[in-house]
């Protein structure tokens, strides 16, 4: 019997030693064996089945076949039923499945993947996405993933390994109209996806729960209402959601529900399939009609449908309130999300079912806002450049959709966050995506896999962890650390105290076979930065030329704090912008 290197065994033993019988799937990643281990006559499952236990199902009374999926492209390793206490978690087989979805698209050619599974903040050797990812961009695969929807807290950004393409969630100009019109003529713009026809905007009694599980709507707090025929006010949270407050309005006899965002949702308005004729406000017009129901000792309201408008919105792309936030907390010297999308209140397939055992079909499509959804937009603007540019690598089509990125809105003034105030790089990344620039970038940062080898030795994992990443045996000896902000990436996070830094970057022209850049620099408050050459002049296409950029103090500043700024290289057709985050003070460790 061989003696496998088991680098990570994801409750393994645990699973062996249950005492039910009941099967898991299981993921176990697996050093190779040495060459001459196996015989001409032995394949890697061979090898594998060596030292997987003989498991037996009982409610078939037979034995089954242990090992479900043998990985040979995204991990070495495989995912096994093996027996458990309980039936394996729904993110274990995801991750099983997601890794046989990889595994399956890197040996069939694709150019594209685009992922939506989050998860909390992992060592990149232990979300199976990041492992996953890296085979990937190794076969010159692009890997789009979803930036997770626990914004707008700071530090929720997920799938953040730098040779992901990480993308956060904006609004369309496009709006699901419905209007709240209060008895005193005040209107208040909603959003809903159910728009009845059949319900008049007549004026109606307006009811405002008082008690704390009334004013949220919950189950069995309108029992003691007189809500028949009236319209009442919910107050989104508390632990139901927004479809199940209306839910409970009508089967109260309520003939309208108005839900109001809280402060953290503020502006950022969703679509609902709702059961009743509702709208979704804001969080400030939801004060609205708190305070004209306090005002009037009989108040009213009307609610309106004006189905789908275009154009409506003139400070579209605004940052949807749920799309998570930088700064990443497993690699803080990267920039993440690199690039916001459109993601809030997109038309989409749904090919869910519903009921006990999902056995009714539900709706063929949904309008549906999340990560998710900005995930694949970005996904097919990075297959329209990979058809334009057929030999560029992952990192440089996600260079080019990067650095021509827009940080305005349709007013020319910076991206808005959920409370419409201007939003920061941790929420917009390099910018809004621009497609039409994209696949005409002038000039494009380039990173090969092997260049993220020395960056994540000096992550200090260890060679075992970066052997799982790199999916071939690493001794980090061999290789000179570099620090996050040395890798060839398309923005700048640089970490202050009192010395200066400086970053190196190497450019290729993909633009005009003759052309020369000039730099602009924005400066962040208190930062001093000095570019040099501060002019690139290129003779061919494909030429590299190289720069370096140096950051320092000009003044003491709060310690803990971030400033931003952004460089671009300027020619006669294109402008080549980079963000710049610059945190005052030592930044705390990546995660290990």
């Amino acid at each position: 019997m061989y003696l496998p290197l088991l680098l990570f065994v994801l409750f393994f033993s645990k699973a062996i030693q249950a005492t039910t019988n009941h099967l898991q799937t299981y993921i176990v990643y697996v050093q190779k064996p040495e060459e001459g281990v196996l015989s001409d006559s032995e394949s890697i499952d061979d090898y594998y089945r060596s030292f997987l236990p003989t498991v037996t199902d009982t409610l078939e009374d037979s034995l089954v076949p242990t090992m479900v999926y043998s990985y040979g492209q995204v991990i070495s390793g495989f995912a096994a039923r093996l027996t458990a206490n309980h039936v394996c978690s729904r993110d274990e087989c995801a991750h099983s499945d997601i890794l046989a979805g990889l595994d399956a698209a890197v040996a069939d050619g694709v150019h594209v993947l685009s992922l939506s599974l989050g998860g909390p903040p992992l060592a990149f050797y232990s979300d199976p996405i990041a492992t996953g990812a890296f085979a990937a961009i190794q076969k010159g695969i692009v890997v789009s993933c979803a930036g997770g929807n626990n914004g707008p807290n700071a530090q929720t950004v997920s799938n953040d390994a730098p040779w992901i393409l990480t993308v956060g969630a904006s609004s369309l100009d496009r709006s699901i109209r419905s209007i709240v019109r209060l008895g005193d003529g005040t209107e208040i713009y909603g959003e809903t996806l159910y728009q009845p026809k059949d319900f008049a905007p007549d004026q109606l009694p307006l009811v405002v729960p008082q008690s704390e599980d009334g004013r949220y709507c919950l189950s069995g707090s309108l029992d003691n209402l007189d809500v028949q025929g009236k319209i009442v006010l919910c107050e989104r949270g508390r632990g139901n959601g927004r479809i199940e407050k209306g839910a409970v309005v009508k089967a109260a006899g309520a003939a309208g529900v108005i839900i109001m965002n809280d402060e953290t949702y503020a502006y950022s308005t969703t679509a609902d399939p709702n059961l009743i004729p509702a709208s979704l406000i804001p969080y400030a017009g939801g004060q609205k009609v708190i305070a004209y129901a306090k005002s009037n000792s009989k108040p009213t309201a009307a609610i309106a449908f004006k189905g789908t408008l275009i154009g409506q919105s003139i400070q579209s792309p605004v940052i949807a309130s749920f799309s998570s936030r930088g700064p990443s907390v497993t690699t803080p010297g990267i920039l993440k999300p690199d690039i916001i999308g459109p993601g809030l209140n997109i038309l989409a397939a749904w090919p869910f079912r519903l009921g006990v055992n999902y056995t009714v079909r539900g709706p063929t499509f949904n309008v549906i806002s999340g990560t998710s959804m900005s995930t694949p937009h970005l996904s097919g603007v990075a297959a329209l450049i990979k058809s334009a540019h057929p030999d560029w690598s992952p990192a440089m089509i996600k260079s080019a959709i990067m650095t021509t990125s827009d940080a305005v809105n349709r007013q020319g003034k910076p991206i808005a966050d959920e409370r419409l105030k201007p939003a920061n790089l941790f929420a917009t990344g390099a910018g809004h995506v621009n497609p039409s620039k994209a696949v005409d970038p002038g000039l494009v940062y380039d990173i090969l896999p092997e260049d993220y080898i020395p960056y994540l030795c000096g992550l200090n994992y260890t060679d075992d962890d970066v052997t799982v990443i790199a999916h071939k045996k690493i001794s980090c000896a061999n290789y000179e650390k570099i620090a996050e902000g040395e890798l060839n990436y398309p923005s700048f996070t640089a970490s202050l105290s009192s010395s200066k830094v400086t970053f190196n970057r190497t450019v290729m022209n993909v633009g005009e076979e003759s052309s020369t850049y000039k730099v602009e620099v924005d400066a962040p408050v208190g930062v001093s930065v000095v570019v040099a050459p501060q002019t690139l002049s290129f003779r061919t296409l494909k030429e590299k030329l190289s720069f370096t950029v140096t950051f320092s103090l000009l003044k003491s500043m709060a310690e803990g704090s971030y400033v931003e700024g952004q460089l671009r290289w300027v020619s006669a057709k294109h402008t080549v912008r980079s963000p710049i985050s610059v945190y005052l003070g030592s930044k705390s460790a990546p995660l290990t």
